[in-house]
């Protein structure tokens, strides 16, 4: 098969699982479109007060549990969480806070649900990756969501009951392409028998519960697993960078017999299972993120005033300032999109999926550089461990585990390059509805016709909309005092955001879809514009209980996001990329050997994709 054919079956597999219809609203789908529906988002729903006080209570409940049983510093010199501190979070309820009450949950609201990682993720990251991968993408979500009465009733209580869940569809050789996907399920009478190796798999060694995507003939399906099932071996405990605590192994099946009745859905949509699940299973990741720039905001501000050099405290001097102000600015409007995207979620009347989708890729990277800025701030001692710290006299700051445990968070769940590409798809689907045939290299003279009337009909009557809006009135969104000129600025750009992409539509045509740079900063202008609204809409609501503070953490925060705005779009136009993916091109043929020379490479010898052979089933249960 030739590569242009490899790449057109991957696109059609990904086609077929994606969501096409779009019943319900959706901000940030309408940003995107040049149409700044600021009603959809503000005022944020609210939650009912009988809610509201349940999740309080639970999140006090964690931070105590947290507090006087939790040790990270322990999970991280292990690399083990222990099993009474597992079977204790059971015990509270935390492996099923969305899982309705009628099957043994909490039935919390995803808010809350959040709110609690953002504080288990501020702590210890590695827990918070443990019951995030349990309830985000394990048994819990797609069974809520697309399974049968009976598989509900017979596995979301083992899940509340603190029974682990994991994942499953990476396999050696497929990571966001699951056209590869080689792992098969073959129906046997009332069983279907698996054979294949999934990699990557969080939770995996400990889990009871398995959600495992496997071919069923040409398509991808779902199945709940029994992780004790013959057949199955977990054939090694993976190592990272980071999130040293979590249980990620290599799970291989040989034969495995799963009944028919635990097949999610029909035959076929497990790819589509997968990433409707997603769409607020991501939610789990900008909560954890929110709460590593917090904590990175609280330890900023304590060294930023304890630390002298030259005379005065280092958080007064310029260079240091301005990273302060970015990481307080940041912390508060990471906390911002979080809050926002989950009562979303809750309310249940807006499509969020982009919404998610932007808030897991701004959440990660935005997070990520609070956390370098912080490893900056602290000098030598952010390089230095916790531990090490401690044993010689002074406060034990995991600033650098902190770092790399987060590192892994813009690849989880998409990475931040597929996450770019799959809202992309999502943000033009109008553009692509009313001109895909006019935009497709392989369509008939007759398709092409057909699709540049329609096209011709919805570019009459959209192009107009862009041309000026409420943005340009200097009275707008006077409600958010101080804020409102953020407010039309944001109008204004996302008006000019869609111009740019009807103008990208219109130079390649056919080939835009191979533009990814140039998609990927039309996705992170979205993304700005998206976060500086959550911004200003928290800071309304804040500044009721607290004054002008929140004004000025948002004001900030968004005069930060307009400069990164502005500078995304000079190089929409202003850019190397040409250059940079034709060289790009003659490194991978070796034209460049000589700018390899004069080193030596550590690694070991062995093949860049491949699965363990042998060894002994490492699957531990939780006792």
């Amino acid at each position: 098969m030739t590569e242009h054919a490899k790449y057109a079956e991957s696109r059609a597999v990904g086609e077929q699982a994606r969501e096409k219809e779009w019943t319900l609203p959706s901000f940030a789908k309408q940003l995107f479109l040049g149409d700044f529906r600021l009603d959809l988002v503000y005022p944020a729903p609210t939650l009912p007060d009988e809610a509201t006080k349940r999740g309080e209570e639970f999140v006090r409940t964690v931070r105590r549990y947290l507090d006087t049983h939790v040790d990270p510093a322990l999970i991280e010199r292990t690399g083990q969480i222990p099993d009474e501190v597992v079977k204790g979070l059971a015990g509270l309820g935390a492996f099923g806070i969305t899982i309705g009450e009628e099957y043994g949950g909490l039935g919390l609201p995803y808010l809350y649900y959040c709110r609690a990682l953002m504080l288990v993720g501020s702590y210890c990251p590695a827990l918070a990756t443990l019951l995030s991968a349990h309830q985000s993408i394990g048994v819990p979500q797609p069974l809520k969501l697309f399974g049968t009465e009976e598989q509900k009733r017979e596995f979301l209580p083992r899940c509340a009951a603190g029974e682990i869940s994991a994942f499953l569809l990476t396999e050696p050789d497929v990571g966001s392409d699951p056209a590869r996907l080689s792992t098969t399920a073959v129906r046997d009478g009332d069983d279907y028998v698996l054979d294949g190796v999934k990699l990557w798999t969080t939770n995996g060694v400990v889990a009871d519960l398995l959600v495992v995507m496997a071919r069923t003939g040409k398509k991808i399906s779902a199945f709940v697993v029994e992780a004790d099932s013959p057949g199955i071996t977990v054939k090694r405990r993976n190592g990272f960078m980071g999130l040293r605590g979590i249980e990620n192994g290599v799970t291989e099946f040989s034969q495995v017999r799963v009944p028919a009745r635990n097949l999610i859905g029909r035959e076929g949509e497990g790819l589509r299972i997968a990433l409707t699940t997603l769409n607020t299973g991501r939610l789990s990741l900008p909560a954890t993120c929110a709460g590593n720039a917090k904590w990175a905001l609280k330890i900023a501000r304590e060294w930023g005033n304890a630390r002298v050099q030259w005379g005065q405290k280092i958080g007064t001097h310029e260079a240091v300032a301005t990273k302060l102000a970015f990481i307080a600015a940041t912390a508060y409007a990471l906390e911002a999109v979080m809050e926002l995207t989950s009562r979303l979620a809750d309310d249940k009347r807006n499509d969020i999926r982009i919404e998610a989708a932007l808030s897991k890729l701004y959440a990660t990277e935005l997070s990520y550089q609070a956390l370098d800025e912080l490893v900056q701030i602290r000098g030598g001692r952010g390089y230095e461990t916790a531990e090490s710290l401690a044993a010689r006299g002074e406060r034990g700051v995991p600033a650098e585990q902190m770092l790399r445990d987060s590192r892994i968070n813009r690849i989880f769940e998409g990475s931040s390059e597929i996450m770019r590409l799959m809202i992309t798809r999502e943000a033009v689907d109008a553009h692509l509805s009313a001109a895909g045939e006019l935009i497709n290299p392989e369509a008939s003279r007759q398709e092409r016709t057909q699709a540049l009337k329609r096209a011709s009909r919805f570019y009459a009557k959209w192009l107009p909309t862009l041309v000026a809006g409420t943005g340009n009135l200097p009275t707008a969104y006077a409600e958010f005092g101080p804020l409102a000129a953020h407010l039309r600025y944001v109008e204004r750009t996302s008006r000019k955001l869609a111009r740019s992409t009807f103008y990208g539509m219109s130079r390649w045509q056919g080939r835009l879809e191979h533009k990814q740079s140039f998609l990927g900063r039309i996705v992170d202008i979205g993304a700005e514009l998206f976060a500086m609204t959550a911004a200003c809409v928290k800071a309304e609501e804040d500044a009721k209980d607290l004054g002008r503070r929140p004004y000025e953490l948002a004001d900030t925060f968004c005069h930060q996001a307009r400069r990164r705005v502005d500078a995304l779009f000079d190089r929409l136009w202003d850019n190397s990329d040409a250059q940079d993916a034709r060289l790009a091109g003659y490194v991978l043929e070796g034209r460049y050997g000589f700018a390899e020379e004069g080193i030596l490479d550590p690694s070991t010898e062995g093949p860049w994709i491949g699965a363990p052979e042998g060894g002994e089933n490492l699957r531990r249960k939780i006792l």
